[in-house]
């Protein structure tokens, strides 16, 4: 098994074919979205597959430590990820072929007009782990 991240944009990836902002859908349109996500999320715990997903704040501060003795530096010259991550998943599969398999699947949640987002994901896999140095 090897797990990947499905990390969700708000911009940064290419636009996707049903590029209507979300805060322009109606709310019948939101509810289609999220119970897609509610289902497909299932689907795959039910499959062994799923690992976790988060859904993020618009909330955040890049931190910068300025020396030791003084006061952190915060938001800098950089897109914030608060600007750019919407969420994320992480599956655990068997195949890369599986793992594309349901990024394809996740991306085509329902959106305005009730036609698939075709969103683009960033699928990313994990670092295997690090071997264990003993004396």
């Amino acid at each position: 098994m090897a797990k990947y991240l499905l990390l969700k944009h708000y911009r940064g990836a290419p636009a996707s074919r049903n590029d209507v902002p979300m805060d322009q859908w109606t709310p019948q349109e939101i509810s289609d979205h999220m119970r897609y996500m509610r289902d497909f999320a299932a689907k795959i715990v039910e499959s062994g597959e799923f690992v976790d997903t988060q859904q993020l704040s618009s909330e955040g501060t890049f931190v910068r430590s300025d020396g030791e003795g003084r006061p952190p530096v915060t938001d800098g010259p950089f897109a914030e990820t608060k600007d750019l991550i919407a969420g994320w998943m992480i599956i655990d599969v068997d195949s890369y072929e599986r793992a594309l398999e349901l990024a394809a699947e996740l991306s085509a949640a329902p959106g305005a007009g009730g036609k698939p987002v075709d969103e683009w994901l960033e699928l990313r896999p994990f670092l295997g782990c690090a071997p264990m140095v003993t004396e």
